[in-house]
């Protein structure tokens, strides 16, 4: 009977449980689980330490002496350079007559629009104030599905909020409050409420990788950061311009694997390429003879692998100027010349 006890523990993982536990006393949790468990929450408390700081609570129109979760249009934000500057959700700051943003020591200042760029649903706002705390923007474009991160903001007003979670999806597509189709989105899975719009998604080395930007009502588990290179991108033409300077092409695209027949076949320099998923008849890569399903290789000789490739060359590539975008439809390489136009014009 004692042997075929053991058997049937050894059989399901349970002969360490039973040899641990004496005069019928159950065992305590294993070492290795703790360890696990104690180097999780190491991580999550370091983040949020580096982090944390630099998240504020932003608020629309109202007195700073109310309470924070009376504060009407609250949102979030990540300071991004010691001398005030703020990285949000343009629907967040959007129409607002006047901006407050509270750090973490329980200061509230006035804010003032620096930029805005709808399309992308960032903007950057600034306080008067210098020496702050702030967050390094990484590089999104290293993330990978099931990575862990970490949500910062200010979810109904209550401050410095933490939820974790994993990368759930890389290149979804989503539509602003605008109505705009925002590209190359990342899906993860950390809760988020309102008030969470423009706080940061952070790594587990404390590198904003994202700036959440939604939540799917009715669903649980599925929220939405624009990626940090893309931030980047965008928080330089608003500094430079105060606007976002875009060339228009007419297509809505995602990076799409390039199998590896064509990549040797082409002599192609990486395995990524942009795909045509919607091409507008009445724009220019349209009047080109760009064509829905095109893979796009290259822009005027430089290999495009991502959609953040395509959007950081038109926007410093004079508008107006031809370009000539290689594609490979089917098997066939081709080279389009396209004149883009200015977005929004």
């Amino acid at each position: 009977m004692e042997k075929s006890v053991r058997r049937t523990l050894k059989l399901i993982g349970g002969e360490d449980l039973a040899a641990r536990t004496h005069n019928g006393s159950p065992a305590g949790p294993q070492e290795a689980d703790l360890e696990l468990l104690d180097a999780y929450s190491r991580a999550i408390v370091k983040v949020v330490e580096e982090v944390g700081p630099a998240v504020v609570g932003i608020s629309i129109g109202v007195q700073s002496q109310r309470p924070a979760a009376e504060q009407a249009g609250a949102g979030s934000g990540v300071i991004i350079a010691p001398d005030g500057y703020i990285l949000t959700n343009d629907h967040v700051v959007a129409q607002a007559k006047r901006l407050q943003a509270t750090l973490e020591d329980g200061r509230t200042l006035t804010a003032d629009v620096i930029g805005a760029d709808p399309a992308s649903d960032l903007a950057v706002i600034r306080v008067n104030a210098s020496g702050l705390p702030f967050a390094t923007l990484g590089d999104s474009a290293a993330l990978r599905v099931g990575q862990l991160v970490i949500a910062i903001g200010n979810p109904f007003g209550f401050q410095s909020t933490v939820s974790t979670g994993v990368v759930s999806a890389l290149g979804r597509a989503l539509r602003s409050q605008s109505g705009r189709l925002i590209e190359n989105i990342i899906q993860h899975s950390a809760p988020l409420n309102p008030g969470n719009s423009g706080g940061p998604l952070v790594d587990s080395r404390g590198r904003v990788v994202g700036v959440n930007t939604a939540i799917i009502m009715m669903a649980q588990g599925i929220g939405f950061a624009i990626p940090a290179n893309t931030a980047k991108w965008v928080v330089s033409q608003l500094l430079t311009h105060g606007r976002v300077r875009r060339g228009y092409l007419g297509l809505v695209a995602r990076q799409r694997p390039l199998e590896r027949r064509l990549v040797r076949f082409h002599r192609l320099s990486a395995e990524l390429a942009v795909e045509a998923i919607s091409v507008d008849r009445r724009g220019p890569a349209a009047q080109a003879g760009l064509q829905e399903g095109d893979l796009i290789v290259a822009i005027n000789g430089q290999p495009l692998s991502s959609v953040d490739d395509l959007h950081r060359f038109l926007g410093e590539w004079p508008i107006g100027e031809p370009v000539v975008l290689t594609i490979i439809r089917g098997l066939e390489r081709q080279d389009l010349r396209v004149k883009p136009g200015e977005a929004g014009q």
